[in-house]
């Protein structure tokens, strides 16, 4: 039996014992896809205003990350030489993000030394964040008001925490248990 496929109708119907119904859902397209319409003249749009220009220019902005985000959670570090940080940075981080019960999918990593002047708005935009941990970037670098570090402070909706930047944060054990209080009481 080199072949054993068939179309025949009536061979199908002994397998196939249950009625089968053809649906028309809207949005799904049986068949082969329809051809690309010829493009079609248009009158040329009025120019944007500068505040549509700004939104433009914010939603435009992108941004290189490591994990999925799927929680939106944002981690920024700041790091000039490495792509997060130096092995003991990079371990810390680890051992933070594992204390939290985080994976790389719940998060996005954001090495903040690559986008240097990106706001905070900038950031929201394109994340969607709920939380923020800033490893190395402050408030004012993100063109908020200034926050003590190791508190969890609000911008809006979005929960933050403002922290040394890993290597330091790494050497500091005083520091380091004042962040691991601080996470600890942190509900996301």
């Amino acid at each position: 039996m080199p072949d054993q496929l068939t179309a025949n109708g009536e061979a199908l119907r002994l397998f196939f014992t249950d009625d089968i119904y053809l649906v028309n859902e809207p949005g799904i397209v049986w068949g082969l896809p329809p051809e690309p319409a010829l493009a079609k003249e248009e009158p040329s749009p009025e120019p944007p205003s500068a505040q549509q220009n700004i939104v433009a220019a914010l939603s435009n902005t992108a941004f290189n990350f490591l994990g999925g985000n799927g929680r939106n959670i944002l981690i920024l570090v700041n790091d000039d030489e490495n792509e997060v940080s130096d092995e003991k940075g990079r371990e810390l981080l680890r051992k933070i993000v594992k204390s939290i019960n985080l994976v790389t999918a719940d998060f996005a990593l954001v090495n903040y030394a690559k986008y240097k002047g990106v706001s905070f708005t900038e950031l929201m935009t394109f994340f969607k964040s709920s939380v923020v941990f800033s490893f190395g970037v402050s408030a004012s670098n993100l063109g908020l008001q200034a926050h003590s570090e190791n508190v969890v402070v609000k911008e809006g909706a979005v929960k933050m925490v403002f922290s040394h930047e890993l290597r330091r944060l790494d050497a500091d054990l005083a520091v380091k248990k004042a962040l691991w209080g601080v996470i600890q009481k942190l509900e996301f």
